[in-house]
This record gives C-alpha cells, structure tokens and sequence, in this order.
C-alpha cells in the first residue's frame, strides 16, 4: 500500500513539474555501422529505402525484410506517419549505408493495441540499413518558402507564384521538371539531371 502511495505521489509531481505533461517517449539509437564518408543526411520528407529487421523484447524475430516477403528493402517518407513513430524518429540525420539499432518504446510503435505478431505493450527493437535517400516530391522546407502568409494552405496567388519561378529557371538554366519523374531535365537532350 505504501509502495503504491508513493508511486502515484511521485508520478503526481513529476506531472506537475512538467507542466501537466508526462515525459515523452524516446527511442534509444545505437550506431552499428557508420560509412566513411556521408554526402547527405536524412530528414523529414525525405524518402528513405531501408532494410529491417524486427524483434521483439524476448529476442523474437518477428519480420525482416531480408529473408521474408519478396526480401527487397522498403520504400517510405520520413516524417509523415507512413511508418511507426519510433522509425519517423530514430532514423532522421542517418547516412545512405549507416545501420542503427532502434529500440522503440510501445508509445511510439503499436501501443496497446500491437499488430499481428506484435502483442500490446511491446517494446520493440529493429535493426535497420539505410540504402538509399532521395529527395521526396517537395521537402518540408519547399513547403515552407511556398506558404507565404505561414497559414499552412496554399493560395492560388501562392501556387502560381511557385509556376512563375519554375518557368524563370527553366529560361535561366535550360532545364525544365520533366511531367513523369517530376526531376529536372535538360530541354535539349531530355536527360535527366540532378
């Protein structure tokens, strides 16, 4: 009884100090790999191809994309809730090559409900292989130059405004975003440059 007056004493303040919030969960990164040389780092809006494997607090293989399924690594957004919380966390500032080990509280993976092979609760651990990272369609930050009055819509006014400075580079550099791969391209040749 004592044991559990204090410990609801204890949460009480620690919410008080915290001004009513309880501590957010937090993904614990280790480093297993880094590569040498790191010409970019991965950040929100950025699409990541990534091997994993999952296991389960009990040491229990509960998915890796190397040896199931059709055993080729996994195209996602960073940021935008395609995946867990704990993956949109743990992987952000990692080199194409790096591989890091992530282990999840249940907060930021299924919480109480789990998935599948993933019971309530569950603590998660994945080791996870950065491939490749490619720019997504419009990163956060182009989004940001976009929305001139911070409203977090886009205007027609702001809209045609981005077409006027896509047009004025493509005058200036002779490159135009090509219609399907949404990439730059040389006007004259068609290759597509980045």
């Amino acid at each position: 009884m004592f044991l559990a007056c204090l410990s609801w004493f204890c949460t009480s303040l620690l919410v008080f100090v915290n001004g009513g919030k309880l501590p957010e969960a937090e993904v614990k990164i280790t480093v297993l790999h880094k590569p040498f040389l790191c010409h970019r780092k991965s950040k929100y809006g950025d699409i990541l191809l990534v091997h994993h494997e999952g296991y389960l607090s009990n040491g229990t293989k509960f998915h890796s994309s190397y040896t199931q399924g059709d055993k080729q690594p996994v195209w996602f957004t960073l940021g935008i809730k395609e995946v867990i919380k704990g993956w949109d966390k743990g992987l952000q500032g990692m080199c194409a090559g790096e591989k890091r080990r992530l282990i999840i509280p249940p907060a930021l993976a299924y919480g109480k409900e789990g998935k599948g092979k993933i019971p309530p609760e569950a603590t998660l651990t994945f080791n996870i292989e950065v491939i490749e990272i490619r720019n997504g369609p419009r990163s956060h930050e182009s989004f940001q130059e976009m929305d001139l009055n911070d409203d977090w819509k886009l205007s027609k006014q702001e809209v045609r405004r981005l077409g006027q400075m896509d047009r004025r580079t493509e005058r200036v550099t002779g490159r135009q975003v090509g219609p399907q791969t949404g990439r730059w391209t040389d006007r004259q040749t068609d290759r597509q440059t980045d």
